[in-house]
């Protein structure tokens, strides 16, 4: 058996982990149109302090957000490709990030009422970690409790843009 030594300065990067589901009265467009609209976020999610659209075109968006929560503040930029009304996945461009990749989908519940009821399954996941050490430090309790809140996050905001279901 092979035992390796870690000294002091090096560390072993804890990869986070986040899924969640959750089923809506709202449809895959609405959660869809929520969550590609980048610019709002600042209306809502606490924690963004600005968000910026740096490029957008025909299969998603390029955004930066400069996140301010509980005295920390860091920017990191995604590369978003959207398939309209059903994903968003998001990769990392650059930030405090060494890994930040998720997903978004938006998946359509038939529902006995008729073609005119509205209703999705949510799915999310994110894994992430930092660059350093020090700043997962820092930033990881932080982040951690924006990635876990997030989802609850959108469908606060469905119920203030599309009234309560």
């Amino acid at each position: 058996m092979w035992i390796e030594k870690i000294g002091p300065l090096q560390f072993m990067h804890c990869m986070k982990h986040v899924k969640k589901s959750v089923l809506l009265w709202y449809s895959p467009h609405e959660m869809y149109a929520l969550v590609t609209a980048v610019e709002d976020y600042p209306q809502f999610l606490p924690w963004c302090e600005r968000a910026e659209v740096l490029e957008r075109g025909e299969k998603g968006l390029t955004a930066r957000l400069h996140l301010s929560f509980m005295g920390v503040r860091h920017a990191f930029t995604t590369n978003n490709e959207h398939t309209v009304d059903q994903r968003v996945v998001l990769k990392l461009v650059d930030g405090p990030f060494s890994t930040l990749d998720g997903t978004w989908q938006f998946l359509p519940v038939p529902l006995a009422e008729g073609p005119n009821a509205k209703a999705c399954k949510i799915e999310f996941e994110l894994r992430y970690d930092f660059s350093s050490r020090v700043l997962g430090a820092l930033i990881s309790p932080v982040f951690d409790r924006i990635a876990n809140t997030l989802v609850d996050s959108f469908v606060k905001r469905a119920a203030q843009v599309h009234g309560p279901r």
